[in-house]
């Protein structure tokens, strides 16, 4: 049996008839990068499709499930990374006082086998030192599939502070990535993230543009310190934050690689894009961190059907600390219940909305990367304040959503447990203050729960 499919002005009109009578376009709304988002999409509006399927991976996984295991013992890491790995991840991403030298390393990846599981490091400007400890800890292993993740730029607009200027920085991470490119051909050098204009509050696109900026910086240093625009291309790995807010998240996604086709063939050499997607913290809750739960499914959500290589969360108590075993499996978990998404190729192929989001998401982010290439380039946009100034205009009409109810936080904002259930965390490792070298307006993180969190709960 066959029924008939309404026309256009007939699903209008039962749509408006839902609505008690308003218009349809009472719902279009402008969004932190002045795009328009609509209610309603279809094939009639033209939009382009979209084709930006994640590259498909030897292992039979349909991405790498990454974990986040930070502190300072080097034996209490070493037990959370095998944890971690017994649970289901695929590779680790180190960070804190175990990066400082290669005998705590050699301790921390004890057991692990460096050829099969990757790992990687978050290590700040301190990320050429943690490169050559994690290079000597390594040794042995000539098929170690190791993430230097070299990021100086995001750590310095984040602090505002560096021990040297941040030219010298990049330069160092550079040298350091063509030291070692030939004694660990299947590594990774730099991360080029946007992930610190989130946090600050940015909007989508500018968080897209930081990135590409990044990347850009990040590649001429390398071909300034010797390398082939192949190795340093190759050697990229781009990060962005994913939320709650889950189609904006694949959107972001698909629309990063369509930006880095373009970017690569600029550099003579085009390859699929690799992209980290790391769950947001500034959606987090501390006061009552179950609600996170949720929040961080839904990120991964985003990561698995926008196509991310590598999906990395945080424990759902990581706003008040660092996560115990229990909050770190979850995050494990829950990326391991929505695999079958990675099945399909692009499982947002052919949706009207997330084709016409995705394309304009990236001509924005495109026309931002613009204007700070013009201005100089990253470093030169962020010493002059130019770059903050456009992320304080975005956070502020974020933070007034959240104030005025448009946009919530539950369990913080919203349905406010007065006596949640407590968690177990300890204290994250502390960073010692950077003096010295160079300075600019920090891009310093925010979250959105915290004003709520600051007022007492009413009972």
């Amino acid at each position: 049996m066959s029924f008939p499919t309404p026309s256009p002005a007939e699903w209008k009109a039962l749509a408006e008839a839902a609505l008690d009578g308003k218009s349809l376009e009472s719902l279009v709304h402008l969004d932190a990068d002045n795009l328009i988002v609509r209610p309603l999409y279809a094939g009639a509006t033209g939009v382009e499709t979209v084709i930006a399927p994640r590259p498909e991976r030897t292992d039979g996984e349909p991405w790498d499930l990454r974990a986040l295991v930070e502190g300072d013992d080097a034996e209490t890491v070493n037990r959370a990374v095998l944890e971690d790995l017994g649970g289901g991840a695929t590779s680790v991403v180190l960070a804190g006082g175990v990066l400082a030298d290669s005998d705590p390393l050699r301790v921390a990846l004890q057991e692990v086998a460096l050829d099969r599981i990757g790992i990687g490091l978050d290590a700040g400007l301190d990320g050429p030192d943690a490169a050559n400890a994690l290079a000597v800890a390594a040794k042995g292993w000539p098929a170690a599939r190791l993430m230097f993740h070299m990021d100086p730029i995001s750590a310095f607009a984040e602090t505002g502070a560096a021990s040297r200027s941040i030219g010298e920085h990049l330069t160092l991470a550079a040298n350091t990535a063509a030291r070692h490119a030939g004694a660990y051909p299947e590594a990774t050098f730099f991360l080029a993230s946007g992930r610190v204009v989130h946090e600050a509050g940015g909007s989508s696109a500018q968080e897209l543009a930081f990135a590409a900026a990044n990347a850009v910086a990040l590649i001429r240093a390398g071909l300034d310190a010797g390398m082939t625009a192949a190795a340093a291309v190759e050697g990229v790995v781009l990060s962005v934050a994913v939320d709650h807010a889950h189609f904006d998240g694949i959107a972001k996604l698909r629309a990063l690689r369509l930006m880095w086709r373009t970017l690569s063939r600029a550099f003579g050499h085009e390859v699929p894009a690799r992209i980290e997607a790391r769950s947001s913290r500034r959606m987090l809750a501390a006061r009552d961190p179950w609600p996170n739960l949720p929040r961080l499914t839904a990120a991964a959500f985003a990561g698995a059907v926008g196509g991310a290589d590598a999906i990395l969360l945080d424990g759902f108590t990581r706003a008040a600390g660092l996560p115990d075993v229990f909050a770190r499996r979850q995050a494990v978990e829950a990326q391991r219940t929505l695999r079958q998404t990675g099945q399909v190729a692009d499982p947002a192929f052919g949706s009207w909305y997330l084709d016409h989001r995705t394309r304009e998401l990236a001509e924005a982010a495109w026309a931002e990367f613009q204007i700070i290439e013009a201005e100089g380039g990253l470093v030169e946009a962020l010493h002059g304040d130019l770059i903050q100034s456009r992320v304080t205009r975005a956070r502020a009409l974020l933070e007034r959503a959240v104030r005025l109810g448009a946009q919530s936080v539950v369990g913080a904002t919203d349905l406010v447990d007065p006596s949640p259930l407590p968690v177990v965390v300890s204290p994250p490792p502390e960073r010692a203050p950077l003096e010295g070298g160079d300075a600019c307006a920090p891009l310093a993180p925010i979250r959105l729960a915290t004003p709520a969190e600051n007022r007492k709960v009413a009972r």
